[in-house]
């Protein structure tokens, strides 16, 4: 592992934002990604005052909740709640007039600053949020293949130069380690599996920076049993960063307790086995989503979302890894997670020579 910041691995606050070019906009056209109503970031930045926000442990969580002019906060809540209609009833009002806008809470770390809103219904006081963030293509892109490819669907849409997200349900990670880690073998059993599994949903689709601060785990019931899933919640750095390390989980050392479950609970040939299960279950959901992830990755080849020295870095590292020669010829972020997923459906026994490989990057 290495020395470093957010979490041990040297990954930049400040990247550059990307735009959204043609080609990706006519890709969130064609499936239903664009919506011409709604909240916009811009609207939400005019907030004239702010108060820090502390957890039920008195602890300052580093948000703030927002305030804004009288004359502006109705309008700006309507249109919240438009927003949380168009994400949740497509657009449908009816589906929100019991609903109210409780809370609008700003994030002061980091460098995209993203809103938080809350909102609450008003005949049981439950309770939903969502996110506001400024358009970046590599966030739309993470998005999108998060969507497509993952255990779990997300819902989200682009209004102008503003990402709506929804609010992806689980424990952080950070809080998870804090306070739940499991003490039964079977439940860490479970868990290390997941890890391991999330890890290769990382490096196969080159979504970066996931350190214990950047993803959640979904914990349900399953019979008498635990069942666990990591979710990322950040895609700031998909397809981004020039080192292959960056695209690991088990790298960070604040996932530590993570990896170091898998060494000690998972057999290297329990390791192989649950990688050669989610590179499968990957490549099935590519071949059951009609094409679309062909359509993202066409679009994603073709646009520049990192610096070209960063992708021939990327490229040289991901040839030796997998012994491939192809990942140098990309010359785009987008071009080397194609590579990557099309490799998917190879099944020859280099193949599992790499696998059984790759098992032991746990225990370096």
């Amino acid at each position: 592992m290495i020395d470093g910041n957010r979490g041990g691995m040297l990954v930049s606050r400040k990247k550059r934002m990307y735009p959204v070019q043609p080609s990706l906009d006519a890709y969130l056209r064609r499936y239903g990604r664009i919506k011409e109503q709604g909240i916009r970031y811009s609207d939400l930045a005019h907030h004239e005052d702010a108060v820090p926000l502390y957890d039920q442990d008195d602890k300052d969580t580093l948000w703030a909740s927002v305030f804004f002019p009288s004359n502006e906060q109705r309008e700006i809540h309507q249109d919240l709640l438009l927003t949380y209609a168009l994400l949740r009833s497509d657009g449908d009002v009816t589906a929100v007039k019991d609903l109210f806008v409780d809370r609008i809470d700003l994030c002061l770390y980091g460098n995209t600053l993203p809103y938080r809103v809350r909102i609450v219904n008003a005949l049981n006081e439950n309770f939903d949020y969502f996110y506001v963030k400024k358009a970046d293509a590599n966030r739309i892109y993470g998005l999108e293949l998060e969507h497509l490819l993952s255990p779990r669907r997300i819902t989200w849409f682009l209004r102008g130069n503003t990402i709506i997200e929804d609010h992806i349900i689980g424990i952080p990670a950070d809080g998870f380690l804090r306070d739940l880690m499991p003490t039964n073998r079977f439940d860490c059993v479970r868990l290390a599996k997941q890890f391991v599994k999330f890890d290769v949903r990382c490096t196969v689709r080159l979504l970066g920076d996931m350190h214990a601060g950047n993803f959640v785990i979904d914990v349900r019931h399953d019979f008498e049993q635990l069942h666990y899933i990591f979710r990322p919640i950040d895609f700031d750095q998909q397809s981004h960063h020039r080192k292959l390390q960056v695209y690991r989980p088990q790298r960070y050392p604040n996932n530590a307790p993570f990896a170091e479950g898998v060494g000690k609970y998972l057999a290297p040939a329990n390791m192989v086995q649950y990688q050669k299960e989610e590179r499968s279950l990957i490549y099935h959901r590519v071949r059951v989503s009609d094409r679309r992830v062909d359509a993202l990755l066409n679009v994603m080849s073709s646009d520049h979302i990192a610096d070209p020295e960063h992708t021939r870095l990327l490229g040289s590292e991901l040839a030796i890894r997998y012994n491939d020669a192809g990942f140098e010829a990309c010359t785009t972020m987008g071009a080397l997670v194609r590579h990557s997923i099309q490799r998917l459906s190879t099944t020859d026994t280099a193949r599992g020579v790499l696998l059984q490989s790759s098992a032991l990057d746990w225990a370096q």
